[in-house]
């Protein structure tokens, strides 16, 4: 194999570590376009005479969990999955389909379920 070959080899190494590591970083979080979709597809639009800043206030009293359980990172709150009559909400939509694999993995990190 000759140092040409080696050169090559290295490179590719590097390459490849560097697009672990941006994978690893970025986590399994979507775009916010992909997110606002997702939010429409859950059926929740705007409320109308209502501001933005009631809508977050009123968000965080009712929902008490901030992270998702999967991957650990802000919570959307478009994307949730009902699990025994209570909500879990999850970053992005591949982590609810994590969650709905394995829920029971899942819950000791989830407040809504410390009763």
């Amino acid at each position: 194999m000759g140092a040409r070959n080696i050169r090559r080899i290295a490179g590719l190494f590097v390459v490849v570590l560097f697009l672990t590591g941006l994978t690893i970083l970025t986590g399994c979080k979507e775009s916010e376009q992909e997110q606002a979709a997702a939010g429409d597809e859950a059926g929740q639009a705007p409320v109308e005479g209502i501001e933005p800043e009631e809508l977050v206030a009123a968000a965080s009293r009712e929902i008490p969990q901030k992270t998702c359980p999967v991957m650990e990172g802000a919570i959307n709150e478009a994307i949730y999955v009902e699990y025994k009559a209570k909500k879990v909400y999850f970053c992005c939509q591949g982590c609810a389909e994590a969650f709905k694999k394995d829920p029971e993995k899942y819950l000791a990190k989830l407040p809504q379920f410390k009763d």
